[in-house]
């Protein structure tokens, strides 16, 4: 068994989400009482509203401290990793099961590009949408006819499921010119057109607080959204930077990591999404999402009787 641990992205936050490991677990309630942030993480996790949860701004650093609460149980009971990656925000809660950053500095960071990502979106009406098809070219066809905007695919994220990103009235036409063509068109609840051109304000935003931020080299290969492949640790700063306003190339990571033999996935996250895209690559792999206490002792279980 080869294993790869996944952190879900913006979009699995859910009101109550860690309340149980919280309430289970003494490390998981010192940790989150630990967190100073300028708003009170805990209480919004655990009582929302989920309004509020799922501005991108809270939505972030919310999201991490429940990856990293996840992650610290799961080194307790000896579950490790080989490879690791994660869904856009999730990159970061990644890098820090790798040891580039610790905990208090990612909550730090993803605050920070929350914030950041939040602001460069302001002044621009936009949206995102799912396109359910295997033909990715037949989007890319849809996207060079559009001339009322900019618009750009934002996501790979497995075969089947790519995601378009862009001004409103770009994914208007979008939506009209691919009626009938693509399978089916799915709105998803965004307040900015991310990984766009569009978010260049916020990668320079975030290019000038990595330089105030100690990075550690990994100590586990980490599989990035930018590329695909392997971080190099020289680079990390560069490609978070560009992560914002580039593709999230999550195919390809899913790809690169069954080359390397990966058979098992173990979602960190609310929900089953990165599990369900696993699926899309080979449903022969084996997925295991820890949503609560009850699926986070059913995977350590597994663990010691493997």
């Amino acid at each position: 068994m080869k294993v790869a641990f996944l952190y879900s992205g913006q979009g699995s936050q859910l009101v109550g989400m860690g309340q149980s490991f919280y309430e289970n677990n003494e490390d998981s309630r010192t940790f989150l009482d630990s967190v100073a942030l300028d708003f009170d993480l805990k209480k919004l996790m655990f009582e929302g509203p989920l309004e509020t949860l799922s501005e991108t701004e809270f939505t972030q650093p919310c999201l991490v401290a429940y990856h990293v609460m996840v992650t610290r149980l799961l080194e307790q009971a000896g579950v490790k990793a080989e490879y690791t990656c994660g869904l856009s925000l999730g990159e970061y809660s990644a890098l820090y099961y790798a040891g580039v950053f610790d905990a208090l500095t990612v909550l730090d960071l993803t605050r920070f590009r929350g914030v950041a990502m939040t602001n460069a979106a302001k002044g621009i009406e936009s949206k995102m949408v799912a396109c359910l098809t295997p033909d990715v070219e037949l989007i890319n066809e849809i996207i060079a006819q559009v001339d009322a905007g900019y618009l750009a695919i934002s996501n790979y994220n497995c075969p089947g499921q790519y995601v378009v990103a862009g001004e409103v009235k770009a994914i208007d036409q979008f939506k009209e010119l691919a009626e009938g063509k693509i399978k089916r068109l799915i709105e998803l609840n965004t307040s900015g057109p991310f990984h766009t051109s569009l978010l260049e304000k916020a990668s320079l935003d975030l290019q000038g607080k990595f330089e105030t931020v100690a990075f550690n080299e990994n100590n586990i290969p980490v599989i990035m959204n930018t590329t695909g492949e392997p971080l190099v640790f020289g680079e990390v700063k560069d490609l978070l930077a560009r992560q914002v306003k580039e593709p999230v190339q999550f195919e390809k990571t899913l790809n690169y990591l069954v080359s390397q033999g990966v058979d098992t996935f173990i979602e960190i996250g609310p929900n089953k999404t990165l599990s369900n895209f696993v699926k899309k690559v080979d449903r022969k792999l084996n997925t295991y999402s820890i949503v609560d206490q009850e699926s986070l002792e059913k995977v350590i279980e597994l663990w010691q009787t493997k």
